[in-house]
């Protein structure tokens, strides 16, 4: 019997983060909005790793969003995403003056369904914005076909990606951007930080402005002298996030790979026909299973000392975003998902008693 709580996210981390940490507390240099020294470092790591023309860090994923649909212009024009998703992807759209508009899952990925897309693009559309969901990459050669068609951009929601590969390369290298949060449950873990990889032709003047937009529009600093060029937010990344950031980077590869060992036994396990598949190119943040007594289940689990979560409450459904179209496939999963864990934290024997008590009492 297990008799430690079994956590539903955990940051897995050793002495490495802890002397880094430190380190940065003795310096008395915490943070920068010119994002000096460890944040510049940590920029250029993860861009090198997610093979991106550049990497901006910022301090959440949220911020990411944001800052990457501002570069686009998208008032008054319409952005294609998921209602399966944290609400900050439909926020994101709303703070730059745009209008969500959502399409149904794959309800064997949980992804955008990219067959779909036609009949929602028209005139107005301008980004198509899918969401990596758990990790598991989105179809973006599909996707892709419809914003060259169209002349669309893609922005694309990582926050549960880092590490997660498509078509042999890592996701951070196909979008016009692509958006990755750095909270303590995500596979990169930071107290809080996000970052943007963008991939356009001008990315390098995208680039500069991001910097500009993260520090509240200052520019043309020259010491003590700056000017505002425009509108900005203080959404700077700090200097300790980024000094466990570069830590955590270092060992990614490792982390998700036992993450893949831990969602291939459930995968394999777990007697349950509706399930995430095992993709070996998913990073799985969490491991998703669908049941019918939810409700009922989640308590027995818990009782067990195994947390679990519901990811997400779709955001069409919310009262801020309601709508009455329809989307039956991420509705139906809505009343029956639940999330696992999956982080590197687990034990052998951890895995093999979730196992045994999803398949006794889904």
């Amino acid at each position: 019997m297990i008799k430690k709580q079994i956590k539903l996210f955990d940051p897995y981390i050793d002495d490495s983060e802890i002397n880094s940490t430190t380190k940065v507390l003795k310096s008395n240099f915490w943070a920068s909005g010119a994002g000096n020294n460890m944040v510049a470092k940590f920029e250029s790591k993860f861009n090198n790793f997610v093979g991106a023309n550049h990497s901006i860090g910022l301090n959440s994923g949220t911020a990411a969003l944001h800052l990457a649909l501002s570069l686009f212009d998208i008032r008054n024009k319409e952005v294609i995403l998921p209602s399966l998703s944290f609400v900050s992807t439909a926020h994101a759209v709303i703070y730059n003056g745009g209008k969500p508009i959502f399409v149904d899952v794959d309800e064997n990925t949980l992804c955008m369904n990219p067959d779909l897309l036609d009949e929602k693009i028209n005139s107005k559309t301008k980004i198509i914005l899918p969401v990596h969901f758990a990790g598991y990459p989105s179809n973006l050669k599909k996707i892709q076909k419809f914003t060259r068609k169209n002349g669309l951009y893609l922005v694309e929601d990582a926050a549960h990606a880092a590490g997660t590969i498509y078509g042999n390369r890592r996701i951070g290298s196909h979008g016009d951007a692509v958006c990755f949060s750095f909270h303590p449950v995500k596979n990169l873990a930071m107290p809080n930080g996000g970052a943007i990889s963008i991939n356009t032709k001008n990315s390098e003047y995208l680039a500069k402005k991001l910097k500009i937009l993260r520090w509240c529009g200052i520019s043309e600093r020259n010491g003590v002298d700056y000017n505002i060029s425009e509108l900005g937010w203080n959404y700077y990344m700090n200097e300790i996030s980024a000094a466990i950031g570069l830590e955590q980077l270092k060992k990614l590869n490792k982390m998700n790979s036992k993450r893949k060992f831990v969602a291939k036994r459930y995968s394999e396990e777990i007697q349950l026909e509706n399930k995430l598949s095992y993709n070996k190119d998913c990073s799985y943040h969490f491991y998703w299973i669908r049941v019918k007594n939810r409700s009922k289940f989640m308590t027995e689990l818990s009782k067990h000392k195994i947390e679990t979560g519901i990811h997400y409450k779709p955001i069409h459904t919310m009262k801020f975003y309601k709508t009455k179209k329809k989307l039956p496939i991420t509705e139906k999963i809505a009343s029956e998902i639940v999330s696992i864990p999956t982080h590197p934290n687990l034990t052998d024997d951890d895995v093999s008693y979730i196992i045994k008590c999803i398949n006794k009492y889904s």
